[in-house]
């Protein structure tokens, strides 16, 4: 069989892939958690099922791209897979805990109409526990793990720091911001004036929680602030505080207008410059600081098998997702649809 290592730098397609599956997801599904997360607060009945039925074509879907996030980085670094999922071991296991509650309080609401108020509360659990555990995965990952001989050292709970912890709330507010955006662009009338609104204090809210995670990461020593600083690096990342900045107040501007998709866009562009600044910090790793992408992959004969399918697969899924956006689009109402 033909190998594509030999004319292709796998290791880092492979990287590249893994890295856009989890950008993709981050923002489908942290529109639909961000909802969840804004739940409690909509005022009413009604307002809670237009929320519902604005994600409920997508919110399944959204998570195919966890699943190949994670599907890819234990077939193209099996290495990798190992040492992160022992050192996250248990954050892995409360955000899974958190995605099937909130799913399971999905489905019950809509057939439930004497205890409806329980299935609102753990969807609200179930996503603000996700979210909260997805910063703390990031957090931890940024920080690093210890490893060595291809295996992971540290102990169960290394996990668990002031930094991933201040992450984790970082991430809930970013979702919340995703979220209350996507209102503002699927539902009309007074849940659209209360998402403007709430759009409004939780950008500030996220400008506050990036400031407060890059101080922390300056006390934490965490190797990946040095890497921002290189003079390879430096002048990639130096334009982005002024293009965040420039985002930041062109979003505050059309949040007092009347558009209503830019400000969904924008909050993607602000989660765009954050994870560029992420992924930037912490390459050439897949394990942050202790194992390269060249170290960890696999061999280029399975790289390059699982390539071919990647060609062919990604398209397909890229098209139907397109495709169930643009069926589903419009406002929602709170009637039953689902």
């Amino acid at each position: 069989m033909f190998n594509f290592g030999d004319v292709l730098d796998l290791p880092l397609i492979w990287g590249g892939l893994i890295a856009l599956a989890v950008f993709i997801y981050v923002l489908l599904d942290g529109f639909d958690l961000g909802c969840g997360i804004l739940f409690p607060f909509a005022g009413s009945d009604k307002n809670r099922s237009r929320m519902m039925n604005s994600i409920a074509p997508f919110w399944d879907g959204n998570e195919t791209w966890l699943v190949l996030g994670g599907g890819g980085l234990f077939a193209a670094f099996p290495v990798a897979y190992g040492i992160i999922m022992t050192g996250l071991y248990l954050p892995v296991i409360f955000m899974l805990f958190g995605l099937i509650l909130r799913g399971v309080a999905f489905e019950f609401r809509f057939k439930s109409s004497t205890h409806r108020y329980i299935w609102d509360s753990l969807f609200f659990v179930g996503s603000i526990t996700a979210a909260f555990f997805q910063g703390v995965m990031l957090g931890s990952l940024v920080h690093g793990l210890d490893a060595s001989n291809r295996l992971f050292t540290g102990g169960p709970f290394d996990w668990l720091t002031t930094f991933s912890i201040v992450s984790g709330i970082a991430v809930i507010i970013g979702y919340a911001l995703l979220g209350s955006t996507w209102l503002i662009l699927k539902t009309e009338h007074d849940l659209q004036v209360w998402a403007r609104k709430i759009s409004g204090w939780l950008l500030s809210a996220l400008v506050v929680a990036m400031i407060i995670v890059t101080i922390f990461m300056y006390f934490s020593d965490i190797e990946a602030l040095e890497n921002w600083f290189t003079l390879a690096r430096l002048p990639y990342l130096a334009p982005m505080p002024i293009i965040a900045l420039i985002l930041f107040f062109i979003m505050r501007k059309d949040l007092t207008t009347e558009r209503e998709y830019r400000p969904f866009l924008l909050t993607v562009a602000l989660f765009l410059m954050g994870y560029i600044g992420v992924c930037l910090a912490i390459f050439p790793y897949i394990v942050p600081y202790q194992m390269t992408l060249h170290e960890a992959a696999a061999a280029d004969t399975s790289l390059s098998f699982m390539l071919v399918g990647a060609v062919i697969m990604l398209p397909i899924i890229l098209s139907y997702t397109a495709y169930a956006y643009y069926v589903f689009k419009g406002k929602t109402d709170h009637e039953h649809m689902y």
